[in-house]
């Protein structure tokens, strides 16, 4: 079991991102660090345990904020820079070939949100462009699933990794969409898949090894000590 940490910039900052209310997100306030700051907030994740790949949404990116800040890709640079064994997933909302294009060079997977991808067109010319960079999420909100319907009838056009962003869960302690998991999961042939929103503890990671998935993404469990270096360990062997 593959355990992926995030991190959601916003401003700046790391924020607390929570049902994907995003006018409404926060500082995050974590039992790792005093500090919001993103390379602060990384360099205490990786204290707990050596991970692999982190998660990052840049959330002014993704909503196209009107700010000094358009995106948040030297921070990233500042993150790769002290950490280059880490890859890192990287979410900017990309909406058609030419934003995947703006982001090619900075060696990372870039994930295409079914929420924000325009057409199915322009998500063929982003995979003709870099096909082994690219991971899917398939976005779930409180009103059910963003984005083209052909990426949940079946996974002809998944790329290997695959996330299933349940939206409505993130930072919510809900524990995590078993239905919306068992859903997609189902439609899975040689990909993995991996569960993003409620993903607590230790038992919900067990319910999510029961469903044979590959991994979760995880904030709140680990700046709430919930997921400690133990229980990772664990997985890592699983």
């Amino acid at each position: 079991m593959r355990i992926i940490p995030v991190i959601d910039l916003l401003e700046g900052i790391v924020v607390h991102a929570k049902q994907g209310q995003r006018q409404r997100y926060q500082p995050i306030v974590s039992a790792l660090t005093d500090s919001s700051k993103p390379l602060d907030i990384v360099k205490a994740f990786m204290e707990v345990y050596p991970f692999e790949t982190l998660y990052i949404a840049d959330l002014n990116a993704i909503q196209r904020l009107h700010s000094p800040i358009q995106n948040h890709e030297a921070w990233v640079a500042e993150i790769q820079n002290t950490f280059p064994e880490l890859h890192i997933w990287l979410d900017v909302g990309i909406r058609n070939a030419h934003d995947a294009m703006q982001w090619q060079s900075c060696n990372t997977s870039l994930v295409i949100g079914t929420e924000s991808l325009k057409s199915f067109v322009e998500y063929e010319k982003i995979m003709q462009v870099m096909p082994n960079n690219i991971v899917l999420s398939l976005d779930f909100m409180p009103n059910g699933y963003q984005g083209l319907e052909i990426f949940i009838q079946n996974c002809l056009h998944w790329p290997k990794d695959v996330i299933v962003m349940t939206l409505h869960h993130v930072g919510a302690q809900l524990g995590i969409d078993i239905l919306t998991l068992k859903n997609i999961s189902r439609l899975a042939q040689q990909h993995h898949i991996y569960a993003a929103g409620g993903v607590r503890d230790q038992a919900d990671i067990a319910q999510l090894y029961a469903l044979h998935l590959h991994g979760a993404l995880v904030a709140t469990g680990l700046h709430t000590k919930q997921l400690d270096a133990s229980i990772l360990q664990q997985l890592h062997k699983a």
